[in-house]
């Protein structure tokens, strides 16, 4: 059960502005640019088996400045939608288009001119994360941390369906610039452990070391009866 941080890159000049950057190379704005700083401070103690990134430079400058130490790994499955003829445009404008209702409440429905499909998107997207989730477990074990810096909508597809909702919800989720969403994979289910965090401690997610072994325990998957005593590690009644 490897622990997955979900980052999202911090603010462009494009979120400021109110447009969609899309797949295109905006960089960070002084804010992001504070915000990456600041997530940093909260990630450096983070014991991290692996840190992967979309391809595209405000992640890229993300983890410069939050982990300047880390060498990140390129994973395309990451990569922000494909907006296709609607990158670049502003947000209120889009909301006059006629694909704009559908991508708010059908979006498992919406495929963009030029672009990709949304429903394309969540399914590489969450593929890449289980993928590189499995593959950190079976390399440094059950209590191993990963990072994964990504985009807003990259993120709440994983976290659609790591919570186990159709697409057509997932606008309901948040993932604003420089938060660290946590799940926890378990052989039965998924557990979001945080979302959205832009300044709680991460240290408790760290758990103590057991003997390694590749088989799963009984009750790894078992939810905590009564709400648990934090962590995401109790999975006994309450007393």
């Amino acid at each position: 059960m490897a622990t997955l941080l979900l980052l999202r890159h911090g603010r462009t000049a494009a979120n400021a502005g109110g447009g969609l950057a899309g797949r295109q190379q905006v960089e960070l704005d002084d804010t992001g640019r504070a915000q990456a700083a600041a997530v940093g401070e909260r990630l450096r103690a983070m014991p991290l088996a692996a840190v992967v990134t979309s391809p595209l430079v405000r992640c890229r400058q993300t983890l410069e400045l939050a982990l300047p130490q880390a060498t990140p790994t390129v994973e395309e499955g990451l990569i922000e939608c494909a907006y296709g003829a609607w990158e670049g445009q502003p947000l209120k404008k889009l909301a006059k288009d006629p694909l704009w209702p559908v991508v708010q409440q059908h979006p498992s429905a919406a495929v963009f001119p030029d672009g990709e499909s949304m429903a394309a998107m969540s399914a590489r997207a969450v593929a890449a994360a289980r993928r590189w989730d499995a593959r950190v477990e079976a390399e440094h074990g059950p209590e191993a941390i990963w990072l994964a810096c990504s985009h807003g909508d990259i993120i709440k597809a994983i976290v659609a369906d790591a919570l186990g909702v159709h697409l057509d919800h997932f606008q309901r989720i948040v993932a604003d610039p420089a938060s660290v969403t946590v799940i926890r994979y378990t052989p039965i289910r998924p557990f979001l452990l945080r979302l959205n965090d832009t300044g709680g401690d991460l240290a408790g997610l760290i758990t103590p070391k057991r003997r390694r072994s590749r088989r799963p325990r009984p009750g790894d998957s078992d939810a905590a009866v009564g709400g648990g005593g934090g962590g995401g590690g109790d999975k006994g009644p309450s007393r």
